[in-house]
C-alpha cells in the first residue's frame, strides 16, 4: 500500500490537495519533513502523510471526524 502525502487547508474551507505518493515508509516519511521545513511559518495548511489502499480511501480518513480522546477529570 502507498504513503500519500497531503496539504491541508482548513479555511475558508477544508481542502485536501495530493502531493505525492511514494511506496515505502522512509522516503515518505524523509518528504513530508522536507516539506514542513519548507512550508511557510504563517502558513495555515498543513502536511499529512496517511498510508491507504487508494487514493480515494486515503482522502476519507483524512475527513473522518474523530473524536476527542478522553483526559483526565472527564468522568
Amino acid at each position: 500500500m502507498p504513503y500519500f502525502i497531503y496539504r491541508i487547508t482548513e479555511r475558508p474551507v477544508r481542502l485536501l490537495n495530493k502531493l505525492e505518493e511514494h511506496e515505502n515508509y522512509r522516503d515518505a516519511s524523509v518528504r513530508v519533513k522536507e516539506l514542513r521545513a519548507a512550508q511557510a511559518a504563517d502558513s495555515n495548511a498543513i502536511i499529512k502523510m496517511i498510508h491507504a489502499e487508494t487514493e480515494l480511501k486515503a482522502e476519507d480518513l483524512l475527513n473522518e471526524v474523530r473524536e476527542r480522546p478522553p483526559e483526565l477529570g472527564d468522568d
